[in-house]
């Protein structure tokens, strides 16, 4: 059974800093495409960055472009996202996701649509106070 186990979150001031980890089961954690996306309230679910099987390749959305870091520990089974610079708009709930592809990057470079990935976390709540 596949599970992905978020946990780093919670409340921080403006223009501090979390690092969210993401621990992956039951899966072979090489294989996927890992991604981090977020929920604020009565909003959509929105990509926030992803990275490839081991890490050579990353990408993130414009909003979080220069404060956010995507990366993974393949041994570990584990992915990270060090969130610096935090504003109260990165207030959310943050998800992993991971998509299982046949090479590193996946025949669709970057995924950034909720529904092409495959399994889910239950996310864990990020509050960045003004």
């Amino acid at each position: 059974q596949v599970q992905l186990v978020e946990s780093g979150g919670g409340l921080v001031q403006a223009g501090g800093s979390l690092r969210l980890s993401c621990l992956a089961s039951g899966l072979t954690f090489n294989r996927y495409v890992m991604a981090w996306f977020r929920q604020a309230p009565e909003k959509e679910r929105e990509f926030v960055a992803t990275i490839s099987w081991a890490g050579s390749s990353t990408y993130y959305a414009d909003s979080v472009k220069d404060r956010f870091t995507i990366s993974r520990d393949n041994a570990k089974t584990t992915v990270y996202l060090q969130m610096n610079s935090l504003q109260p708009g990165d207030t959310a709930v943050y998800y992993c996701a991971a998509k299982v592809t046949a090479t590193a990057r996946g025949s669709t470079w970057p995924r950034m649509r909720d529904r092409e990935y495959d399994e889910w976390g239950q996310g864990t709540q990020v509050t960045v106070s003004s």
